[in-house]
């Protein structure tokens, strides 16, 4: 059996008397989409913010392709792979769909943004951020600016951004957020197809998306996972039901 892409092992965080994260574990397999899911305050931005090096964790560790990510921050952990699209959209909104993407293929490189008017023609560069937006459905937005791009055009700009970095694994924080059905049934198929690229940690309040997507699910509540398993389990799972789903017996 292969390791796991990724292993959160016992992560603790606490501010004061509130434990954030409260010995979480989970993992993320080649090839699957594993969603995390709960309430409002249950921990789960913290968790991504310990997994991608925002954040130092009070204890416990993360394993990312077989390394301790121990004291490597944000961009150390992206370069080795780990390539996270943020809940508030991190875009230059005044720069084109593709001049974005054209700086996020750059920064992957190691390249200096200080000279950008200088590689616009660089016709490699141009191609693979036009892949790129090809692949999100964005070609036909790449000279619009991010500004006048719809809320939903900038949720598929943002993912292209982190398959520029052409990620090991996806941790996606809440892509459907603020999408309507047609918006959020497309993003759907995409992360469907994506899936085979890399696999996905996914945050999500979309329960149809959740449920139409993962392979697992880990309920995070008061910062502990309370349940992980498939769909069909955590649909039956009564303690899940009870504190997040809404439902009793």
């Amino acid at each position: 059996m292969t390791s796991p892409i990724l292993e959160v092992r016992n992560l603790k965080k606490s501010f004061g008397a509130l434990k954030a994260t409260d010995d979480v574990s989970i993992t993320l397999n080649d090839g699957e989409i594993h969603a995390l899911i709960g309430p409002n305050g249950a921990g789960k931005s913290t968790l991504i913010k310990q997994i991608c090096g925002g954040l130092a964790s009070d204890s416990g560790s993360v394993i990312f392709d077989g390394r301790d990510l121990v004291g490597l921050d944000v961009a150390d952990r992206a370069k080795l792979g780990l390539g996270r699209s943020f809940q508030i959209s991190s875009v230059i909104m005044e720069f084109s769909a593709l001049r974005n993407v054209m700086l996020a293929v750059q920064a992957h490189a190691g390249s200096s943004f200080r000279f950008f008017g200088n590689v616009r023609n660089d016709k490699a560069l141009v191609a693979k951020a036009t892949n790129i937006l090809e692949r999100v459905e964005l070609l036909d937005r790449a000279h619009l600016s991010a500004a006048e791009l719809s809320h939903g055009e900038r949720r598929q700009l943002e993912i292209a951004l982190a398959l520029a970095l052409e990620p090991k694994a996806f941790l996606l924080d809440e892509p459907m957020a603020g999408m309507g059905p047609e918006g959020s049934k497309r993003l759907v198929g995409f992360l469907d197809e994506l899936r085979k690229e890399a696999p996905i940690l996914l945050i999500e309040h979309d329960m149809d998306a959740v449920f139409a997507l993962a392979d697992r699910i880990s309920v995070l509540v008061y910062g502990r996972v309370v349940a992980t398993g498939n769909v069909e389990e955590i649909r039956s799972n009564l303690a899940v039901r009870e504190a997040y789903l809404g439902e009793t017996a």
